[in-house]
């Protein structure tokens, strides 16, 4: 058993009580990581908002809120809009903010650093390493490097400053560590997969899970789990269920932010076949849905490694996404699922109206993305082991 040791872990995107499917994978991975020897103090740095409009759910965020194994700390900082124009402003004052927070909190210095983004969070805690000699390990999801080009200069400069001082920088996918070293030399970078627990999915209650949520057992089923975005394909997802030519579709879409929300709920309602569409609906409900659908359906512009294709794994429904960022790490084109063009809506519909007439295919490919699952050793606790040898590995070297 490896020793003890103290790990100061901060992450802007993560639940609280009024925004509770907020980038679950964040949670996950720390309550996982808390479960180890490694013992965890959160912090989650929380925008101000107004008590109304369309952000003043974050003025409802609590001071401190249990999850899991930890309790998480909510302290405020300037986070300023347009991003376009001042994302840099938001940096600085997470940076200002944040560490004085973090002293006044906790007292004795941590012996690591872990940040869920380069930024804000990395950027944001670098006084704190620099003030305290601790090495910083930071994470990335895709957004901060994917984006870098779209950032303006100040924010640019925020983001090769906090990769300088970091001693570690943990991916998700192999895609993107050839993106990250742009930025880094390769021996600083390492392609960290997350993953999802197949014993919270009920499987083996597949048929009765139908039957209680409506389903017709000819039915066809597909799922969408994701932002209700442009660049989530969703756009092109509705083209390609409205071109279908067949009776036994139903369109499920499941989101917890984006712009195009109500422009879906209007398109929804004018296609040929039934589709329902839920929002923040609870993890619980979710893995239901998971479990139920015939495929699961992810038309993105652009990805890292999208939690929703481990937990379609864990539930042993097969997928059709995008072959995008590191999707084609997680598919295996045509054995646990099916590979399509983004923004190709022509494309995505023959391949579900093929997939749809061979049900048994899709079970079998459903089948071998759970063992998929299992033999990569995708599960959240097998994350939380090479994290920490990351962890221990810094910490020897600093």
């Amino acid at each position: 058993m490896s020793d003890p040791y103290d790990v100061l872990a901060c992450c802007i995107h993560h639940q609280s009580h009024p925004l509770q499917v907020r980038s679950p994978f964040n949670h996950r991975s720390f309550d996982a990581i808390n479960r180890t020897h490694a013992d965890l103090d959160v912090v989650v740095p929380t925008p101000f908002a107004p008590p109304v409009g369309p952000h003043s759910e974050y003025s409802r965020v609590p001071a401190t809120e249990r999850w899991g194994t930890y309790v998480a700390h909510y302290p405020r900082f300037l986070y300023m809009v347009p991003k376009q124009y001042f994302y840099h402003v938001s940096g600085d004052s997470l940076q200002k903010r944040i560490p004085r927070y973090v002293e006044r909190t906790f007292g004795t210095p941590h012996d690591v650093v872990h940040t869920s983004d380069v930024y804000l969070d990395g950027y944001g805690l670098l006084p704190y390493c620099r003030e305290h000699d601790v090495p910083l390990v930071v994470n990335s999801h895709a957004v901060d490097l994917h984006n870098f080009d779209s950032f303006n200069d100040g924010a640019q400069a925020r983001i090769r400053e906090t990769i300088d001082y970091a001693a570690r920088i943990m991916v998700v996918s192999d895609e993107l560590a050839e993106v990250a070293r742009r930025f880094a030399p390769a021996e600083k970078i390492r392609t960290v997969p997350i993953g999802e627990d197949p014993e919270k999915f009920p499987t083996d209650r597949r048929a009765a899970i139908r039957r209680e949520l409506g389903i017709d057992p000819d039915t066809k089923l597909l799922l969408y789990v994701g932002a209700f975005t442009e660049q989530k394909g969703v756009k092109e997802l509705v083209e390609a269920v409205g071109a279908l030519e067949r009776d036994d579709v139903m369109l499920v879409t499941v989101g917890h932010e984006g712009d195009l929300r109500w422009w879906l709920l209007e398109r929804l309602g004018e296609l040929p076949h039934p589709a329902r569409s839920m929002w923040r609906l609870d993890p619980v409900a979710l893995r239901r849905w998971q479990v139920a659908a015939d495929a699961l359906v992810l038309p993105s512009w652009t990805e890292g490694r999208p939690t929703v294709l481990y937990e379609a794994m864990a539930a042993k429904t097969p997928v059709v996404a995008s072959s995008v960022g590191g999707i084609p790490e997680m598919v295996v084109d045509g054995e646990t699922g099916v590979l399509v063009p983004p923004k190709d809506p022509t494309r995505l519909a023959g391949v579900l109206d093929r997939l749809f007439d061979d049900p048994e295919r899709l079970r079998a490919m459903g089948t071998a993305g759970h063992r998929r699952l299992l033999d990569q050793d995708w599960t959240w606790s097998a994350h939380a082991d090479r994290v920490t040898d990351i962890h221990e590995a810094v910490m020897a070297e600093w």
